[in-house]
């Protein structure tokens, strides 16, 4: 009998974020493919027991303590990861972008999300992390590259940045095999993305894809003693400072910040070391910024605020692509960071309460950019914009609509 939806859907409830609880949702996958194909039970235990687990432990083991992938940053291959925002049809004054974090999950959910993302075909499409299980080449096939899978690719571009989950073997997939299927397309040529970071501009906005996920996982005791801080590598920081010229005084334009690990969370670990490293290469430029991620499975929107010693962000929290969304009330003093929390619930799984997935609409004109969330059903949750001032560097914040259920107080 086929899987339901449902059943796809209660594999991801409770899912644990360690690499070895994740490694074995992977291989119970396969197993039921191979339980799925065999007609003979004997030949499907014995399987179980002389490939799963054996093929599991060599997984694990291979993944876990083997070497990361080799990071990849520019110059690569001619190529700076700075593109120019270009609209699909020349005629548009608009540019549309779509943001997408935690969707690549190969469920009814994210699904329905894609689909919904197609019928408004944006220019570019972006993935902001966390391909589940554990980033493996099966799971980035069924989710993006396979004629399958439900992945939108924009006219104009479609990007990915790295989670934790793609981490969990050691990127190999992340760069062997999503990275060369994601591009910039540059006219009528189609260039492939190099490496996980990115800078999309035009003469009013920066659109910066930057990678937490390399540095978000560690080895088995040594993360015990020392946890991941998901800090930017040097190559990273240098093509901020040099190439970005993130610095420049001069540069008033509006700053969009991409990310798949939370600068700022009301619900789980957040991360500041990043938001550090980019305030110290802001030098003496004050500005706010705006800031979106994903990692926890909720719609949030925070109030204004800072981590650390990182730069005054509106913070916004998109990680409800494809995964359960959670909908738990947070307590006390984090309840104080939060504007705005979709907390409807769309259904009830083995008494979970799962709420809405959905995506991000980025709309950009002139010097004003307009974020609309629209959830699965096509229903706009909330509606907001910032108005670049050319002559700061300063943001105008204005909520344009917002459903009475994303009210927190």
């Amino acid at each position: 009998m086929p899987e339901s939806a449902e059943d796809r859907t209660k594999k991801y409830l409770d899912l644990g974020h360690s690499e070895a609880e994740n490694h074995a949702k992977t291989q119970l996958e396969l197993y039921e493919k191979h339980v799925k194909d065999t007609s003979s039970a004997t030949n499907v235990v014995s399987n179980f027991f002389k490939t799963n687990l054996l093929g599991f432990a060599w997984h694990y083991l291979k993944s876990r303590f083997g070497p990361r992938h080799p990071y990849q940053a520019y110059p690569r291959n001619g190529d700076t990861g700075v593109y120019k925002l270009n609209s699909s049809i020349p005629s548009r004054d608009e540019i549309s972008i779509a943001l997408l974090s935690d969707w690549a999950s190969d469920t009814a959910e994210s699904d329905a999300v894609a689909h919904l993302v197609a019928r408004y075909a944006p220019d570019y499409t972006i993935h902001m992390g966390d391909i589940y299980f554990v980033g493996a080449p099966k799971e980035i096939e069924d989710n993006f590259t396979a004629p399958h899978a439900s992945w939108y690719y924009g006219a104009s571009g479609s990007l990915a940045l790295s989670g934790n989950h793609e981490m969990y073997s050691n990127g190999n997939a992340f760069f062997q095999h999503l990275l060369p299927a994601m591009y910039i397309q540059e006219g009528d040529v189609k260039k492939s993305q190099q490496a996980g970071f990115f800078c999309l501009q035009n003469e009013h906005w920066r659109i910066i894809g930057i990678d937490t996920g390399y540095t978000s996982v560690g080895r088995p005791f040594v993360e015990i003693l020392s946890p991941p801080d998901c800090h930017l590598k040097d190559e990273q920081v240098a093509w901020l400072r040099d190439v970005v010229q993130l610095g420049n005084p001069a540069d008033k334009r509006g700053i969009v910040f991409l990310s798949h690990h939370p600068y700022i969370s009301s619900f789980r670990e957040d991360y500041a070391k990043p938001g550090e490293q980019i305030r110290e290469l802001m030098g003496d430029v004050v500005r706010p910024v705006v800031w979106f991620w994903g990692h926890d499975h909720r719609l949030v929107v925070y109030n204004v605020g800072t981590n650390g010693k990182g730069p005054e962000a509106y913070g916004r929290c998109i990680g409800h692509g494809g995964l359960p969304v959670e909908t738990a009330m947070p307590v006390g003093k984090d309840l104080e960071k939060i504007g705005y929390y979709d907390r409807r619930v769309r259904k009830v799984i083995k008494r979970h309460q799962i709420g809405y997935n959905g995506f991000v609409r980025l709309l950009l004109k002139g010097n004003v950019v307009t974020a609309d969330y629209r959830d699965l059903e096509d229903q706009c949750v909330f509606e907001e914009s910032w108005t670049s001032d050319m002559t700061n560097g300063q943001l105008e914040w204005k909520i344009l609509q917002s459903m009475p259920e994303m009210a927190v107080r």
